[in-house]
């Protein structure tokens, strides 16, 4: 409640604010739904038996969900500008993000167990590195970020930590499925 004294006059006046705690539609449920749904196509295109189409598949699905939320928080989607970013941003954490994918879609050549065992690992390993591109870029729209001023080096340790939530998130979500 707030007074004003106007020549011997007292007037009160009372604001109210009106505050949404559990705000349905706000922006991180919305990118949250974008990523999880997402993370589903990345493990759907990481049991691609052909090594060289799941990775095609893999970053196709990360460049989607890339476009949608930039759509959701407006910002400017430019394709080739995502591409830089999103592979600097793995490549920088070479083991975790390209390497691991590489490595475990290359298993599939391997005879008799490769088959399998890729089956197994890279939908994993896709989906957990979708699923941390995924909130690294949130985390950046929500601070106000665009394409043009994100910065991988920045965010390497980030991505390396969720990444590696997203790795157990991911296993659960495969049980789920």
């Amino acid at each position: 409640m707030a007074r004003e004294t106007t020549k011997g006059a007292e007037v009160k006046a009372e604001v109210k604010v009106e505050v949404k705690s559990n705000d349905l539609h706000s922006h991180a449920s919305q990118a949250e739904a974008i990523i999880r749904r997402n993370v589903l196509w990345a493990l759907v295109a990481g049991v691609l038996p052909v090594p060289i189409i799941d990775f095609v598949a893999i970053e196709g699905v990360q460049l989607k969900m890339l476009k949608e939320l930039t759509n959701l928080y407006g910002v400017k989607f430019t394709q080739n500008l995502a591409k830089t970013l999103v592979g600097s941003l793995i490549s920088s954490t070479w083991s975790v993000g390209v390497g691991a994918t590489l490595g475990y879609g290359l298993v599939k050549f391997v005879p008799v167990v490769g088959p399998a065992l890729g089956i197994i690992t890279t939908p994993l390993v896709a989906a957990a590195t979708t699923n941390a591109l995924g909130k690294v870029f949130m985390m950046h729209f929500e601070a106000g970020g665009t394409l043009l001023d994100f910065d991988p080096n920045s965010m390497r340790s980030y991505f390396k930590t969720e990444f590696e939530k997203a790795k157990e998130t991911v296993a659960k979500m495969q049980q789920e499925q």
